[in-house]
């Protein structure tokens, strides 16, 4: 079955808070989509943002952003008491630490508010969220630092369980609370996009941060020195987007402690988000083929390995513990042909982007997705430029010989972007997702992330209101009815 995507960011949404969150706006964008054809709404991940605020550096794989939180809600339910004042209108930029100072009091309000029911009790027994709640309370005691740098009792609580939590136990409360609230309220919004036959498309990176939850409480996991320092680190090579590569920073998995353990982590972590998505996309799926590992002591990228990964086992058992799990494989970039293979092999879609397959040795290349159904086309990620600031870098001969290209395979009406998101719609791909920025024919300003850079302004692009994005979406409606 053909699909049609649109790529927003829950952050990106509208919003009177300053980042977009699960009220209105969620469904008030829900609504835009099913009117307008649509059947699948791609996110970015939606757990704690770490480091540089990337939602690729997490606090937990199972935990949710407090920051999607929605007051609105809260005040619908009666646990906050009156109508909180809009943090600043018409913001296209999100500030995540001073909204995030913004709303922290309203939810410390409503969790004095809060009685236990059996629904929160039966959330509260799951594993992760005991830890994920320690996790977050020790972090606060400790100003924020790595949790290696924490005092021995608390580094190694997970482990050893023999500190009293009681003194802590009012911030751990509040963490577990502000868990319950984020999951109550996103699986509603999952509940109406399902009536309105939309597939939610979640986003797993396949690394996890060293500040997390995840390597605190599982260290053997991951290749660590006795400090809790990691020994090597993950990243990629010199590519398109660095010279250097890029120096991610998370941790290496140990594949020999996690084959002893029967892949438990990873079974564990997609089974839990199998929950939350209708569809998973895989961030980095390339790993589970080879990954590229970093000596620590490397400034970049450059120098490094490839290592093989137990891809196939791991997969196996993943697939066998988590069989409707609806795994699709991020495979961009330089690959060798045995990640095709190993995607091939289980049927995961795969993704082509326009930008870097509509171009080739000097020209631009007709039916290059011939024979290619079984992946998702986009016309850009969230690493991407938007079309507008791609087209505009090219020189006016580039430009000329695109839109020669275009008219010859008969897109001749609208803006040369406009054409270009047709091209993208016509495609034989199962799956067409369009970023929303693309949709609003926005520049470089509508860009979420620039790879190989950390912080502002990467992650901040959000839309002030649906205005401009209704006009639009009456355009893709007519597409969708017309290509896919």
């Amino acid at each position: 079955m053909k699909r049609t995507g649109i790529l927003l960011p829950v952050s990106s949404l509208p919003s009177d808070y300053g980042c977009g969150d699960l009220g209105k706006y969620a469904y008030e964008f829900l609504d835009l989509l099913s009117d307008s054809g649509i059947t699948i709404w791609q996110i970015l991940p939606l757990n704690p943002m770490g480091y540089g605020n990337s939602p690729y550096q997490p606090y937990s794989s199972f935990a949710g952003d407090e920051i999607y939180i929605s007051l609105e809600v809260l005040r619908e339910e009666g646990l906050l008491k009156e109508a909180c004042p809009p943090y600043r209108e018409w913001a296209s930029r999100v500030d995540y630490e001073a909204v995030r100072a913004y709303k922290e009091p309203y939810y410390r309000q409503a969790f004095l508010c809060f009685e236990e029911t059996d629904e929160y009790r039966e959330f509260a027994s799951q594993p992760w969220v005991l830890d994920y709640g320690v996790f977050r309370a020790f972090k606060k005691i400790n100003e924020g630092r790595c949790w290696n740098e924490w005092p021995d009792e608390q580094k190694t609580w997970p482990e050893q369980r023999t500190l009293n939590l009681e003194p802590f136990m009012e911030e751990i409360r509040y963490q577990i609370f502000l868990q319950y609230l984020f999951f109550r309220q996103w699986m509603e919004v999952r509940r109406y996009a399902a009536e309105r036959g939309i597939l939610i498309m979640g986003d797993v990176p396949f690394y996890v941060g060293l500040d997390s939850q995840d390597v605190w409480a599982g260290k053997k996991n991951f290749l660590l020195k006795e400090d809790g320092t990691p020994s090597f680190i993950a990243g990629v090579p010199p590519d398109y987007f660095s010279a250097t590569g890029q120096r991610w920073g998370n941790p290496v998995y140990d594949w020999d402690h996690l084959k002893a353990d029967d892949y438990r982590f990873w079974v564990d972590r997609i089974g839990y988000n199998s929950r939350l998505f209708d569809l998973i996309r895989i961030d980095h799926f390339r790993a589970f083929d080879t990954f590229w590992k970093i000596p620590v002591t490397c400034p970049t990228a450059v120098e490094g390995e490839w290592i093989e990964a137990p891809g196939y086992e791991a997969l196996d058992t993943i697939l066998r513990e988590v069989p409707d799990a609806g795994l699709v494989a991020e495979d961009l970039g330089e690959l060798r042909p045995e990640v095709t293979v190993l995607k091939e092999h289980y049927g995961f879609k795969g993704m082509k982007i326009l930008q870097f397959t509509l171009y080739s040795d000097g020209k631009y290349v007709k039916d290059h997705f011939k024979d290619q159904e079984n992946m998702i086309i986009y016309t850009g990620t969230h690493d991407n430029t938007m079309l507008r600031a791609w087209y505009e870098e090219q020189s006016v001969a580039g430009r000329r010989k695109l839109r020669r290209f275009l008219a010859e395979q008969g897109f001749r009406q609208g803006s040369v972007m406009q054409r270009l998101m047709e091209y993208t719609l016509n495609s034989p791909a199962e799956y067409a997702v369009l970023p929303m920025a693309d949709v609003l024919e926005l520049n470089a300003g509508g860009r979420l992330n620039s790879p190989g850079t950390v912080g502002s302004p990467n992650w901040e692009w959000k839309l002030t209101d649906f205005a401009e994005a209704g006009r639009r979406m009456r355009w893709v409606r007519r597409q969708v009815e017309k290509y896919r």
